[in-house]
């Protein structure tokens, strides 16, 4: 996701909208710029490839000043990451950042073009800016009625800033699928696609909704919905936590993240548990008559959620008695699928603001499923906001792209979900208090698999010149081989992939070499047996097998097999458990390699385009 700031005052603003930047890095970007108005009038504009710091050394050394401000940090998608591509984009006294997409943009292109408008650069943005500057000369408008007039051409998703040299007093903004939020100051108002980019600034943050434009100036915020219609918006006083300044002593935020698991887990189970049973209390009054008719779950989620939402499967349906389906969410909003007779849709994403996962809630109001849920991070998030039922993780903030706590809560949660359900679906009452008792003992049981990590760093060195590797896992492991692969593909670039163990015979076998590193994940449970089965298969054919299992589930180490033993796990909270010690070898791996672990190349924490 790329990163917006603005800032409207009556002091200087780069130093805001460059703090502001920095705190967005985490999101992941190639390029970052600005552009502020001079008390002269005059547009000044920074642009640079790479990191925000290189913007910052290039303004150092040529300082601007201005009280009126935007600014951005670029992930490439229409046109390679070169500075002419970079944001903000000008149209002549117009200056333009945007996130998101126009689908539409050829065509607008094309049209401009041949008005005599010189296009300088490969981007979609582009448009957006000769677009409003074509409307404010043909028709003699206001920069807010040529956004008005413009935004019904603009086919796609968007959350874009515009000012006018013209008329430094003003901003206005626009969202349509991509996240705004303005930040309320004395004297002062900011713009941003994060609250956390304001927090030095603000916090008191009004959230937009989708089609609103907003009029901002030093003093006043004016916000008009989808209809044209003037609206109030609720200020909100926010109680998010920027921790991003320290790495509290690790070497990169992943690692930091995967150490907080056994907090985060704590705070998202605190209050949700008593005396054996869950308590969801928080899902209001109505939840419990909503929950009692659920014959049916589906979960729609994108990457690591998708990868939760295949767990939670499993939970839904071994435990609580009740189908559960899983699907991407590009795919389920394209698709046109059949609703489920009393169906509760369940969305997961970290940060709220997932496009597909968004665009695949609003399809399942309009299909009139039984209730819609939401299992996010972000209490201020678009999803949060127009679910009709919110748990939320209490993982804090991720800085991180490769989501590691957020998983884990996200899977905390979701088994707190279960247990509320299955009671309502005439689950045993020993299931719950089995739950109830795994979940309290999950904390402890993961601060005690993170002393494994010095294991795990040594074993590290031996995917160095790795190109490929497998991971296998059977039942709910399966999932979270998924995941294994995905955070090791995601942070190191070795490819990898995940199969059910059951499958090898079916193909993945012919990949089978000394030089395929196979990743196994084999708790003590039901299926061992014949997991021990599929694990021979491989040792056969010559495969190198590193297997996380039980200290007495009968593996023994030799040269084609390293045991990575781990403590006892109860079996419910085994998925999650798993989890962490892939983490710490994706991380570990990464780490020998040289990548860039907390901003892996050509990857965004948060999807906010399709």
């Amino acid at each position: 996701m790329c990163g917006i700031v603005g800032a409207i005052a009556k002091r200087d603003v780069a130093e805001i909208l460059l703090e502001g930047l920095k705190r967005l890095e985490y999101r992941g970007y190639d390029s970052a710029g600005l552009a502020i108005i001079s008390p002269t009038g005059e547009l000044q504009r920074v642009r640079r490839v790479g990191k925000v710091k290189a913007l910052k050394d290039a303004l150092d050394e040529h300082p601007i000043k201005g009280s009126t401000g935007i600014a951005h940090t670029r992930w490439a998608t229409h046109g390679e990451p070169v500075e002419h591509n970079a944001h903000p984009h000008v149209s002549g006294f117009i200056a333009v950042v945007h996130n998101g997409i126009i689908e539409n943009f050829e065509p607008l292109r094309e049209k401009l073009i041949a008005k005599g408008y010189q296009f300088r650069s490969e981007t979609d943005t582009e448009v957006i800016a000769h677009l409003i500057h074509d409307i404010i000369t043909t028709e003699d408008c206001s920069l807010f009625e040529a956004v008005q007039k413009a935004i019904p051409q603009l086919r796609g998703a968007y959350g874009t800033v515009v000012m006018d040299t013209r008329n430094p007093d003003i901003l206005v903004a626009a969202r349509s699928g991509s996240p705004l939020v303005i930040g309320c100051g004395v004297g002062e108002n900011f713009i941003a696609s994060d609250q956390l980019a304001l927090l030095p600034v603000t916090r008191q943050f009004i959230f937009l909704e989708e089609g609103d434009i907003a009029l901002v100036t030093h003093r006043t915020v004016t916000i008009f919905d989808k209809n044209y219609q003037e609206v109030d918006r609720p200020c909100i006083e926010s109680d998010a936590k920027y921790d991003a300044g320290s790495k509290a002593g690790f070497n990169h935020y992943m690692q930091k993240e995967i150490y907080e698991q056994p907090n985060a887990i704590k705070n998202t189970l605190e209050g949700r548990m008593a005396h054996g049973k869950v308590d969801l209390s928080e899902l209001g009054a109505d939840a419990e008559n909503i929950l009692k008719q659920v014959e049916h779950v589906q979960i729609v989620a994108c990457g690591t959620a998708y990868n939760a939402g295949m767990v939670a499967r499993y939970w839904f349906e071994a435990l609580a008695g009740i189908p559960c389906d899983v699907e991407i969410a590009s795919e389920f909003r394209y698709r046109n699928p059949a609703r489920r007779k009393n169906s509760l849709f369940i969305t997961l994403s970290q940060s709220g603001e997932t496009a597909d996962t968004l665009a695949a809630l609003r399809l399942a109001k309009e299909n009139n499923y039984l209730s819609t849920l939401a299992v996010c991070n972000v209490a201020a998030s678009t999803l949060v906001r127009e679910a009709d039922l919110v748990l939320l993780t209490k993982a804090g903030v991720e800085i991180g792209v490769a989501s590691t706590k957020a998983f884990t809560t996200q899977l905390t949660v979701l088994l707190l979900l279960v247990a509320k359900l299955g009671r309502l679906n005439n689950m045993a009452e020993i299931t719950e208090q089995a739950i109830v008792h795994a979940l309290q003992t999950l904390p402890n049981r993961i601060e005690q698999v993170l002393m494994a990590e010095p294991i795990i760093k040594k074993l590290a060195g031996h995917f160095v010149n790795k190109h490929h590797a497998l991971f296998l896992g059977r039942g709910d492991e399966y999932p979270i081989a998924m995941e294994a692969s995905l955070k090791l593909k995601e942070i190191s670039y070795i490819h990898a992939e995940a199969y059910a163990a059951g499958e090898l015979k079916h193909g993945p076998l012919a990949l089978i070499d000394a030089d395929m590193p196979v990743i196994v994940m084999a708790p003590t449970n039901d299926l061992l047996e014949k997991l021990k089965a599929n694990i021979e298969e491989v040792r056969a054919r010559g495969g190198q097998l590193y297997v996380f299992a039980e200290q007495d589930a009968g593996f023994v180490s030799d040269d084609t097999m390293h045991i990575i033993n781990l403590p006892h796990i109860e079996e419910l909270t085994a998925p999650i458990y798993y989890t962490v010690p892939t983490q710490l070898l994706a991380y570990h791996v990464a780490l020998i390699k040289g990548t860039d672990v907390d901003q892996p190349r050509n990857l965004a924490k948060s999807v906010t385009v399709e």
